[in-house]
């Protein structure tokens, strides 16, 4: 059965228990990894971004410095998708640490990824539906992907109007903290994705937004006063447009994206998630175990440095036949190909 057919296969209830049993082990978080990890990251990708402004050495030295400290940062960006799985409690202080400094320094804090957003992502009644805020149908056109993707650079001009322009005159207007809540503060694709803005909600991302305008309004004092150079705000722009098209490629090589609107059972869900195991450079591009997608809906518990445990466990016990792997994928750019010509093939049928 080909990658991306969805029909369920006879050997979902037959392999799923022995699957559960290879990584039962394999679900405990361990706080030592995700500090150790958050931290190395945080410092190399500030000092090497440090480096490039500067600009004491060449221009190769500094492109390179640059790039390499934009997907260092991207990296660390990404331990948002793991707070969204983190249960309470088992990591203590590591959400509110990697707010201070990832989250806010790159207009990203964990309330636009939860609670209510990534969640819709993994629940079966809501996967790939309307109210999946991850999830559009690609497959059925591939201007629609191309387009997206090439959105993407302007994420950042989206960030700075949303948290800097915006948020600070919402702290003083309920009324508009209310409406960015529900409708400008959830990282995802669906344009239609209203959250409910609950009053915990509400509350967090006030204080969140505080932090933020503190911080910021600290960065452009330091530049009005010459204390820091103006061109960090045009290093700040070039990383995080940088690390938007590298998520949204990645993104757009995560799943097959052929729903029809109609929610999935578990082994569609499974089947329309793609697997790219990949070599060492596959972490560059999706780090933090994201490149084992698949298998992170097969168990979204698992945390991120036990999959590839998990994936080779479950590649020694699973048939070649079995649903989980028949979603691997040999690398990004062959999941972007199949996407992009399956939505040429749609769209050509449709018309």
């Amino acid at each position: 059965m080909a990658v991306g057919d969805t029909s369920p296969g006879p050997d979902v209830q037959r392999w799923d228990k022995l699957a559960h049993q290879a990584v039962r082990n394999l679900h405990e978080p361990s706080p030592a990894i995700f500090w150790a990890d958050l931290l190395s990251t945080a410092t190399s990708g500030y000092a090497l971004l440090l480096v490039a402004m500067r600009g004491r050495f060449d221009m190769v030295v500094t492109l390179l410095a640059w790039l390499a400290g934009a997907l260092t940062l991207y990296r660390a960006l990404c331990f948002m998708h793991e707070i969204a799985h983190l249960r309470p409690g088992s990591v203590p202080g590591f959400e509110t640490a990697w707010n201070v400094l990832i989250g806010a320094p790159l207009l990203m804090p964990s309330f636009v990824y939860t609670p209510g957003v990534h969640q819709n992502h993994h629940t079966l009644s809501t996967y790939g539906t309307s109210q999946d805020p991850e999830y559009l149908p690609f497959a059925s056109s591939h201007v629609m992907t191309t387009v997206f993707a090439i959105h993407s650079v302007l994420i950042p001009l989206a960030l700075v109007v949303r948290f800097v322009l915006l948020g600070p005159l919402a702290l003083l207007v309920p009324r508009l903290h209310r409406v960015l809540v529900e409708r400008a503060s959830a990282l995802a694709m669906h344009p239609n994705f209203v959250r409910t803005a609950t009053p915990g909600l509400l509350r967090r991302a006030y204080w969140w937004q505080a932090y933020i305008m503190a911080l910021w309004a600290g960065v452009m004092v330091l530049a009005v006063q010459g204390a820091l150079p103006w061109r960090v705000f045009a290093f700040w722009y070039a990383t995080m447009a940088i690390v938007s098209v590298v998520n949204v490629l990645r993104t757009l090589g995560a799943h097959h994206y052929e729903g029809d609107g109609a929610s999935m059972d578990r082994a569609a869900q499974l089947l329309d998630s793609i697997e790219t195991p990949g070599a060492w450079w596959t972490e560059v591009w999706a780090p933090v175990g994201l490149r084992y997608h698949a298998l992170h809906h097969y168990f979204p518990g698992i945390p991120y440095h036990h999959l590839p445990e998990a994936h080779r466990r479950l590649v020694a016990v699973l048939p070649a036949d079995a649903t989980f792997r028949r979603t691997f994928s040999p690398s990004l750019p062959n999941s972007l190909r199949r996407l992009l010509a399956t939505g040429w093939a749609r769209s050509r049928a449709g018309h």
